[in-house]
């Protein structure tokens, strides 16, 4: 079967690659302009928006091909330029633009100059004139260039952009002010999310005196413009757009700090922005569609800003706070219940909520205050809506996100509770008070009436749950509202025991979120008794209900007991466990939970705790299985498809570990992997290399024949070609290294896997995982094999050291060195280096590794380090010559600092951080199974305590000498590692003689 599996890949990728280069020798070979090119390109754009996965993979391929290609984004942008192409067609070649960019603009392969030039040159006129979608995506296209290369390697832009703004002002073109706006806006957000430096400041600067002005004169002239025109709807539309727009930039301009422009002209924006709050357009407002939505978007901008001048220029604010708390107070008063109006009550909330936690809290001191905010903002906003009811029927992922994982601060329901928490920050008990007043009186209320008045129970379960307080880095929470107990008791129990586990849904939710978040305050002999019903809950035809009661007994096992161990175990499961995991499996065949994340992630979890016997693995894996054949067809939620690979992982790891033979898995398994393997489904590659190396090293020595066919196709160079597979075939190869030594010792097997090591430390993104090979070369083969190679590998290390010498190649390096002489000894090390080149151990010596050596971190890692330093300078000849003195004593001032100072205090490199850029669509990607990773091994297990080593060898080498080294020492370590040193050999009741 694996035979089957192997040929099969491999003919996969040749045709696949077969069929990219002739069709690109036809058509894109240079990427000019031409007719077969606009037709090459219509049809790949085409099938990628085509719902069969087969075509839309092959064009997603041929597509990614051609973007090697120069002049690539160029002809993208023509096509999208071009009127005789399909709108569709147009649309998606704009979002691979947009894409393109963001990957090609700056990185190792990146567009070239003149490429750039020309996009850059181009992209304005077009967006200008593109249609409105278009223009949305080439505008964020326009941003991503701006984030790399605006203002400094593009001074144009923005007088260019100014220039249109004016002229299409003066004209009252409205279409093109928007659009030149909607691109400075894209600009400009920049200035949001990045720290404050030297350089962003003089960024920020240059925007401010070219566009600052500009834009207030824009922003004024729009709001005479809708004065003037108040009662006539139709022109109101764009002007609104406009001063939307206004809004946003004025945001991002504002946001590192106060410009003095604006607080010299802070009266002409702060005039209109209460405006806008206070008076209102009935001739858009009520003109249908969305034309309310539009003038809300407004006041919810402006309610934005005020925020943000609330929260960082509180000061210069003051004078209109007053002004601006009423006007948005009356507001809210007037905001309906409808959804659309949403957006405007949550920001109009988080700024009473930002007034509320300021030095300007007196506003809510008022008698009566408090108590109108309860009854006339929280509580409507709070109790559940039609939207939310029909949210809960109809998208239950979206309602989970706002509800369950605190994705809903910006819900009413949330928003409007963090009000009150922000009130109670200086008025807790006022607060309390009135809340658990009114949490008993709508408990009442659902007493009186349970069929009608079951969202008033809702209503105080949500409210206990969502003023609770998080202990922070703890999944402990604690409320001052009720006593958990007995609420738990006399509240959530009732909605547990219900036999009927399709009743009142939202209650049954509410129910499960509440057993949920007090977790760990509800005591394991009152949990347990409600075992049985979450998994009666898995059963209920609600998505939300039995996403609840997986996601509640999940987390349950995770809670810990009063000395860190888990708090239930296979004991507490045993009983339940047949029915558990046929509800769980159940659970998943529901219409919409198919791919339920939730359940998913409860089996992974559960099989990890349960005892599992032949037979129920056995049901476990072809149960799996089954449903990686199903999602192998068209992968759509990559999370729930991480948890399916966990769960695979765990349910192989415990079982073999309960004595079950691997081949169990591997019949199961073999034909799936073959499956994803053969299709190219490239979202999986990294999991299934993964589970491979799994599989690999849980066999016995030596490893099944078949297992080597995959060998051959791990050192094929086009294996590695893909960046996402690249930890997962190094994870597979390291497996191979550990489990057949021998048999990668033919042939030119070994030469391929150095070609490997040497392929990825040339990549800054992968030199890690080229060290990992490496190092498991040196761990895994003897000396005597590996002898031939050895002056390879230290030239293209050399070769490495002298092109790029970052951080993290340097403590590679280092690792590397003392993994080798740890294995092979400092004579091997010394004389295999200098064989390379004279005297360059010494170089190496002086100029990496004693001034690096305080940099390496983890207590393996450490380890290795300090015993290999210290075996060099106690065992080596070149170290213990009377003339290598001074290197000697640096060495050991090194090895003290690394084994005596906080990781915080030495390491403190500046580390060298990935640009993680937005992830568009369902990307392969490499996520780690944490269920099949390798096993982290110790080469040093003899040694327990590397502070005791490297004081005991010196301590035996100072007796051959007397006298000789406590003068080196004195002479050359730093004073405090002398006294550090001393405090050392104390702590062992050693001495340097």
């Amino acid at each position: 079967m694996m035979t089957g599996l192997a040929t099969k890949f491999w003919c996969s990728n040749f045709k696949l690659k077969f069929f990219i280069t002739q069709n690109l020798s036809q058509s894109v070979v240079v990427m000019e302009w031409n007719p077969q090119t606009l037709q090459f390109l219509s049809e790949c754009f085409l099938h990628t928006l085509s719902p069969a996965p087969e075509p839309r993979r092959r064009a997603e391929t041929s597509l990614a091909d051609a973007a090697d290609r120069p002049n690539y984004g160029l002809v993208v942008l023509r096509l999208v330029a071009e009127p005789s192409v399909d709108d569709q067609i147009r649309q998606a070649a704009a979002v691979n633009f947009k894409n393109h960019l963001r990957t090609r603009w700056s990185s190792e392969a990146p567009i070239l100059p003149p490429e750039k030039e020309q996009i850059k040159s181009l992209i304005v006129p077009l967006m200008l004139s593109a249609t409105r979608k278009i223009q949305s995506q080439l505008s964020e296209a326009l941003a991503v260039i701006g984030k790399h290369d605006f203002p400094k390697a593009w001074p144009a832009l923005l007088p260019e952009l100014v220039s249109n703004l004016k002229n299409a002002s003066q004209a009252s073109d409205y279409a093109s002010v928007n659009g030149i706006l909607g691109t400075a806006d894209s600009i400009f957000n920049k200035f949001r999310f990045v720290f404050k430096t030297n350089d962003l400041l003089l960024d920020l600067k240059y925007c401010l005196d070219n566009f600052a002005a500009p834009l207030l004169e824009v922003f004024l002239k729009t709001a005479s413009l809708i004065d003037a025109s108040v009662n006539s709807g139709a022109n109101l539309r764009p002007l609104f757009e406009s001063q939307s727009l206004c809004c946003s930039i004025f945001y991002s301009l504002n946001f590192q700090e106060l410009p003095e422009f604006f607080e010299d002209h802070m009266k002409e924006w702060m005039g209109e922005f209460r405006k806008y709050l206070t008076t209102t357009y009935p001739a858009l407002e009520g003109s249908g569609g969305d034309g309310l939505a539009i003038v809300d978007e407004l006041r919810a901008k402006v309610c934005e800003n005020i925020n943000l001048y609330m929260e960082k220029n509180e000061e210069e604010f003051q004078g209109y706070l007053n002004d601006f708390a009423l006007a948005v107070w009356t507001l809210l008063g007037n905001v309906s219940q409808s959804s659309n109006r949403d957006q405007l009550a949550i920001t109009a909330i988080k700024f009473l909520t930002t007034v509320s936690t300021s030095v300007h809290h007196n506003l809510f001191a008022s008698e009566g205050v408090v108590p109108q905010i309860c009854q006339g903002i929280v509580i409507p906003n709070v109790k559940l809506r039609e939207d939310d009811e029909e949210l809960f029927e109809m998208n239950y992922i979206e309602f989970i996100r706002r509800d369950m994982e605190g994705s809903d601060l910006d819900t009413r329901r949330r928003i409007a509770c963090e009000l009150l928490k922000g009130i109670a920050t200086h008025y807790g008990d006022v607060v309390r008070n009135i809340v658990s007043s009114q949490i008993q009186s709508l408990l009442s209320s659902f007493a009186a009436n349970p069929v009608d008045n079951w969202k008033d129970k809702d209503c105080a379960i949500y409210l206990v749950v969502s003023l609770a307080i998080k202990k922070a880095g703890t999944s402990y929470v604690s409320t001052e509202l009720v006593d958990v107990q007995s609420f738990f008791e006399s509240v959530i129990v009732p909605e547990l025991q219900s036999p009927d586990v399709n009743g009142h849904p939202m209650l049954k939710a509410g129910a499960l979120k509440f057993f949920t978040m007090f977790r760990n305050q509800i005591s394991k002999s009152v949990a347990l008794k409600f075992f049985p019903d979450l998994v009666r809950f898995l059963a209920s035809e609600s998505n939300v209900v039995h996403s609840y009661a997986a996601s509640c007994f999940e987390k349950l096992l995770l809670v810990k007991d009063e000395v860190g161990g888990p708090r239930y175990t296979s004991t507490d499961i045993n009983p339940i466990f047949p029915v558990l995991m046929n509800n769980l499996f159940s659970a998943l065949k529901h219409q919409e939970s198919e791919e339920n994340q939730y359940v998913m992630k409860c089996i992974m979890r559960v099989l990890g705790v349960a005892d599992l016997s032949a037979d129920v693995a056995r049901v476990c894996i072809e149960g799996l299985t089954f449903i990686l054949g199903e999602v192998c067809r068209n992968p759509k939620n990559p999370v729930f498809n991480h948890y399916l690979f966990e769960s695979v992982a765990i349910l192989v790891k415990r079982g073999c570990e309960k004595g079950l033979s691997v081949s169990v898995f591997e019949a199961s398994l073999f034909p799936k992997l073959e499956i994803i393997l053969t299709n190219d489904v490239t979202e999986f590659f990294p999991y299934t290399f993964q589970l491979l190396a799994q599989l690999v090293e849980l066999n016995r020595s030596p490893i099944p024949p078949i297992y080597m066919q995959i060998f051959v196709i791990l050192l094929s160079p086009d294996s590695w070609k893909r960046a996402p597979n690249v930890p997962a075939l190094v994870r597979l190869l390291q497996a191979f290294l550990q489990k057949a030594p021998n048999e990668i010792n033919q042939g030119d097997r070994l030469t391929k896997v150095l070609g490997i090591f040497d392929t990825l430390i040339q990549s800054s993104s992968t030199s890690d995982q080229g060290f990992y090979v490496l190092n498991t070369v040196i761990e895994s083969l003897e000396y005597g094999v590996i002898k031939p190679y050895i002056s390879h590998i230290w030239a293209a290390l050399f070769r490495e050291l002298q092109r790029r010498r970052t951080v993290k190649l340097i403590k590679s390096l280092l690792i590397f060195i003392s993994l080798f002489l740890i294995k092979h000894g400092s004579s091997n090390l010394v004389d295999t280096m200098n064989g390379v080149q004279p005297d360059i151990f010494n170089v190496i010596l002086s100029q990496f590794w004693i001034p690096n050596l305080k940099l390496i971190t983890g207590a393996i890692e450490l380890k290795l380090a300090a015993v290999a330093s210290t075996r060099l300078i106690c065992e080596s000849p070149i170290l213990l010559d009377p003339a290598a003195a001074e290197s000697w004593g640096k060495m050991v001032d090194s090895i003290v600092t690394l084994l005596s100072r906080p990781e915080q205090e030495r390491a403190d490199e500046e580390l060298d951080v990935p640009d993680i850029s937005e992830n568009v669509g369902y990307t392969a990607t490499f996520v780690r199974l944490y269920n099949a990773g390798k096993k982290e091994e110790d080469p040093l297990k003899d040694i327990r305590d590397p502070k005791e080593f490297f004081v005991a060898s010196l301590s035996r080498l100072a007796t051959l000498s007397p006298g000789r080294y406590p003068k080196v020492i004195t002479e050359v370590v730093d004073q405090a590692n002398q006294a550090a040193l001393l405090q050392l050999c104390n702590s062992y009741n050693l001495t340097i003689v």
